[in-house]
C-alpha cells in the first residue's frame, strides 16, 4: 500500500520481544525455572523464621524491659514483614513474575543483618548460616535464567 509514492511497510514498533506464554515455550514446560522455585522456598523459610521470631517476641513481652506495648508493637512489625515475605515466597513458587524484585530487595536488606551477626555480635555460626542462606537465595534470583523468566523471554525462539 502506498501513500503519495512512499511504500508503507508493516513493522512492529516494539523495541523488545513480546512476553512468551506457556503455550509458546519451546520446551513445553509451564511455570518458573527451578532456580525461582528454590529461591521461593528459601524466601518462604525466611518468612517463617520472621513470623516465628514475632511469636516468640510477643510471648516474652511481659518480661521485657521496654514495656509490653513497645514489645508487642515490635512483634506486630515483624509479623507484618514476615507475612509480606511469605506472600513473596509463595508468589515465586507459584510462578508470579512480580515476586522476584521484592525478594531481591529483601535479600539485600538482610545483608546488614548477616554483617551484624558476624561482626559486632560475634555469633559466627549463626552469621555464616544466615549469610549462606541470603547469598545463595540472592544468586538464585539474579541468575540469567531467572532474569529471562522475569522478563518473559524464557522461550527458545529468537526475538522478533
Amino acid at each position: 500500500m502506498q501513500w503519495r509514492g512512499i511504500p508503507r511497510r508493516r513493522r512492529s514498533l516494539r523495541a523488545y520481544p513480546r512476553p512468551v506464554t506457556s503455550e509458546e515455550r519451546a520446551d513445553g514446560a509451564a511455570g518458573p525455572p527451578p532456580q525461582i522455585k528454590v529461591a521461593g522456598a528459601l524466601v518462604g523459610a525466611q518468612a517463617l523464621l520472621g513470623i516465628g521470631f514475632a511469636v516468640v517476641l510477643a510471648l516474652r513481652s511481659p518480661s521485657a524491659d521496654l514495656g509490653i506495648g513497645n514489645t508487642l508493637g515490635e512483634a506486630a512489625y515483624f509479623l507484618v514483614i514476615g507475612a509480606a515475605l511469605l506472600a513473596v515466597g509463595i508468589g515465586l513458587v507459584t510462578g508470579h513474575r512480580w515476586a522476584r524484585t521484592p525478594a531481591i530487595v529483601a535479600q539485600l536488606l538482610l545483608l546488614p543483618v548477616v554483617y551484624s551477626l558476624l561482626g559486632p555480635s560475634r555469633q559466627l555460626l549463626l552469621g555464616i548460616l544466615a549469610g549462606a542462606l541470603v547469598i545463595s537465595t540472592f544468586l538464585l534470583l539474579i541468575s540469567e535464567r531467572s532474569r529471562q523468566w522475569s522478563m518473559g523471554l524464557d522461550a527458545g525462539d529468537p526475538p522478533r
